[in-house]
């Protein structure tokens, strides 16, 4: 059961991240309006760490990639741990 929300969970942050990062490529975006911003918030919480250790390469920012891998890792690992204890 807990597994499952985990999994959603992890699911949402996916798509909120995607989004994201699709608006980085419109110029228009207004990121004080909704959903925009609240987008902006959740994506620099989980960009930030890795955008300190990576820096840009040239115009490519190449640290979601890294944080996709990352957090795909930290989903793995943690709903392999709730259904080893059977949440």
């Amino acid at each position: 059961m807990i597994s499952s929300l985990v999994y959603w969970f992890f699911k949402v942050l996916y798509l909120i991240l995607i989004f994201y990062i699709i608006c980085t490529w419109i110029p228009q975006v207004n990121w004080y309006k909704e959903p925009f911003a609240t987008a902006r918030t959740i994506s620099d919480f989980v960009f930030a760490p890795f955008r300190r250790i990576i820096p840009p390469i040239g115009m490519l920012d190449i640290s979601p990639i890294i944080a996709f891998i990352a957090l795909n890792f930290i989903e793995i690992g943690i709903i392999r741990l709730l259904v080893f204890f059977g949440l």
